[in-house]
């Protein structure tokens, strides 16, 4: 996973989004090979660039782009089983076509790239999609919904209506995002994912990667702490919890974090002393 850490540990990192969202894909995936797959995206890209023309503006590449995806490939949201884990895997969103908005937008992102079409990811508070900036033009689309075209003012719709929050349109809302920040957020998500589904063992491996790309952010030793315990890895817990009261020294939950590091304690001084 060195592609991924490179872009973990570094906002200026040049890692390519693709292997590593191939690589984190490697948690569901242990055995995974990224080249056939990176191969499939070149392929993509081969194809629709064939059917472009020197002539062709901003709109009639982006259409060029969204009938070879989505309706000759037939990409789409994967909304019958949205939680599972593999709608964050790269690896299966090309194989199955489906998937959650922003791995299918990495996907887009990744052939948009190759045909060095100006496009970058925009988080929008619970939805994610793609802006398209050239001199003369510019769109976001919603990746997840077919490639829906945008303007900034149903963006700011859309984010009302996946939160439910009364959002107010401010133009941050809409800046690319980098790399860096797509993979954090992939992580998240598979975080929520593999908490929720009880998978102790590959939740650890995504808060480590988290840990990794945030070390002074509390969040991730607190439940990496919990995970190690119910994983049974007494000392890990014992050093997160430890790391988050340092990280977080006003936190309101101290004296539950305190008792729980003096169980650990009791049950490690007991477990030397058989």
């Amino acid at each position: 996973m060195d592609t991924l850490r490179d872009l973990l540990r570094r906002e200026d990192s040049d890692a390519p989004l693709d292997l590593a969202a191939l690589e984190l894909s490697r948690i569901e995936f242990p055995n995974l090979d990224p080249r056939p797959f990176l191969d499939i995206l070149d392929s993509y890209a081969t194809e629709i660039d064939a059917r472009m023309r020197m002539e062709y503006d901003a709109v009639e590449r982006l259409q060029v782009l969204h009938e070879f995806f989505f309706r000759e490939q037939g990409f789409a949201g994967n909304q019958s089983d949205y939680y599972n884990a593999r709608n964050s895997c790269i690896n299966e969103v090309i194989a199955s076509r489906q998937g959650i908005p922003i791995s299918l937008a990495v996907v887009y992102l990744s052939i948009a790239d190759r045909l060095d079409m100006p496009m970058a990811g925009v988080g929008l508070p619970g939805h994610f999609i793609v802006r398209y900036d050239e001199e003369d033009f510019q769109t976001f689309v919603d990746v997840y919904n077919n490639g829906e075209l945008l303007d900034e003012e149903q963006c700011f719709d859309l984010g009302r209506q996946m939160t439910g929050m009364d959002m107010t349109p401010s133009p941050a809302i809409l800046n690319p995002v980098t790399n860096r920040q797509i993979m954090v957020r992939m992580l998240n998500n598979l975080r929520s994912i593999y908490l929720r589904g009880k998978s102790y063992v590959k939740a650890g491996q995504v808060l480590d990667l988290l840990v990794e790309a945030a070390p002074a952010d509390p969040d991730s030793y607190i439940l990496r702490g919990a995970v190690n315990v119910e994983l049974r890895k007494y000392q890990a817990a014992k050093s997160d919890f430890q790391q988050y009261l340092v990280l977080s020294p006003e936190a309101r939950d101290r004296q539950r974090v305190e008792d729980q590091i003096a169980a650990l304690d009791r049950y490690l001084l007991r477990s030397s002393h058989p």
